[in-house]
This record gives structure tokens, sequence and C-alpha cells, in this order.
């Protein structure tokens, strides 16, 4: 474990994953608006398709990538988001809509209704995984040609999505489909201190996520960290062992992975 001490300047270096280390979260979050952006411009110039798994956690990312797609009048009409995760009640249903912690309710309020309507996807490309039928991401993924970028962060255990982990060899773990998951007690918690005032009891105990197979195979990942605990959790990352006890080491072996941390996360964890 002595690579939670590297130093602030040798953070990267011989890293298993790139590296790009920025300032403050304001930098961070708008390098991946601009990523989103230039992406899409890009396949909007060759009439190609455009498909994103993307977070609601970083959301930072999110006003900004609305106002430069109003400001540049860049039309997702051939834009697919579909959204990495949701919760679910104990009858392994959504939470409402309405409900502070739900991803749905926050891509509609906070993602699409801010941008202009000739600009927008339709809703029919506004993709969440179902937990009534969670093999429909993989055949949409399949239908359209494959995932082009996935966005995201880190969560506490190293898990991508609620992709927590698992005591299963790496290839196997990697293979894992969209699915339904209880929520380790640790993400639970963190998230609680974030979301909901430490208030644990009352963070759903279920979810539906995108599955390691759809990340693992998009074209190319961006994940992005900006919080202190962050600190350990990128450096086991960069240099840990591959295993699915801590599932973003995959990203190790993949040919287009970067994450890009601010500042204070390039701080030693101890």
């Amino acid at each position: 474990m002595d690579y939670y001490a590297i130093s602030k300047d040798e953070l990267g270096r011989d890293a298993k994953i790139p590296l790009l280390k920025l300032g403050q979260a304001g930098e961070v979050f708008y390098e991946a608006a601009v990523d989103m952006v230039e992406t899409i411009e890009a396949h909007n110039a060759e009439r190609r398709t455009t498909v994103f798994i993307c977070p609601v956690g970083p959301i930072g990312q999110y006003p900004i990538f609305a106002r430069l797609v109003n400001e540049r009048k860049l039309s997702l009409k051939n834009v697919w988001f579909i959204n990495m995760d949701e919760y679910l009640d104990d009858k392994m249903q959504y939470i409402d809509i309405a409900h502070r912690l739900s991803f749905r309710g926050f891509m509609s309020r906070n993602v699409y209704k801010r941008i202009d309507p000739d600009l927008v996807m339709p809703e029919s490309q506004r993709i969440f995984p179902d937990p009534r039928h969670p093999e429909m991401i993989g055949l949409t993924i399949a239908k359209l040609g494959g995932v082009d970028a996935c966005y995201g962060g880190i969560g506490i255990t190293g898990h991508i999505a609620f992709n927590e982990p698992e005591n299963v060899p790496a290839d196997e773990f990697a293979s894992r489909p969209t699915r339904v998951l209880p929520i380790s007690p640790e993400t639970r918690t963190i998230n609680a201190v974030g979301d909901l005032g430490g208030a644990v009891e009352a963070m759903p105990r279920w979810c539906v996520t995108v599955g390691m197979k759809d990340i693992l195979e998009a074209r190319k990942i961006r994940l992005y960290c900006f919080r202190d605990w962050h600190r350990s959790v990128v450096r086991r990352a960069l240099y840990g062992d591959t295993s699915a006890l801590f599932p973003v080491s995959l990203l190790q072996g993949h040919k287009d992975a970067r994450i890009t941390i601010t500042d204070n996360v390039a701080e030693p964890a101890w």
C-alpha cells in the first residue's frame, strides 16, 4: 500500500491508467463537458450517431454541457444518453422520479430541460437501465454499434456505476451485464453523507446498474475525481492490482481510459 503515500508531483508517473491533473473542481467539470461536446461535434460532422454512458455523479459538468450545447447550437438529435444506474426501492422498482435521489429526475430537471427543445434529443434516446428488463441495455448498445464514451466517477469501494466489488476472477467480473444489485454499506454511507446529511437509514438499498461489460467495451472511458477521499481511491486505481475486489482497476487494460483529478486529490492519502 505504499502507493497511498505517493507525492503530488510523482502521482501519475508509471501509472497503469493515464492521469490528467488539473486545478479546482470547475476545471475538471469543464474538461468533462468539453470532451462530451467535442465528441458530439466530430460525430455530427461525419453524420455519425453518438452514444454515451453518463453518470449522475459527478454532475458538475452538466450545467456547462447544457450551456455549450445551447451557445453552439449543437444538435443532439443523433445522440443517445444511456445513464449508468438508478436507485430502486425494496420492491426492486424505480424510486419515484420526484424523489430527491432519483437520477431520472435529476437528468430531466438539470440536463434535458436546460437544453433548447430544438436541440435536445428525443425522450426515446434518453435511456435508463430497467430493473424489469436489464438485458435491454446490452441489446440497445449492440443495435447502436457500441458506446463511444463512458463518463463517470469512482466510488469509495472502487466501483464504477454501482458495480460493487466481488470476490471472483477479474475476467468473470468484467463480463457482468446490466443487472439489479444490493448497494454496499460503504457506498450507502458515503452517499448518505453527500446527499442526505448522513441519514444512512434513508438511503435506498438496491439499484439497477449498467454492467462492467458495457463500460469496458466503450471506445473511451473518462473518469473524474474531485473529493478528498478520492486521494486513496485514485492511487489504488493507478497502482494497485487488477482485481474484481476494486472494480475500477479493470480499466488498467483498457486501450483509451483516463482519470482526471483536482489538485486536492493529487495530495497524498497519508
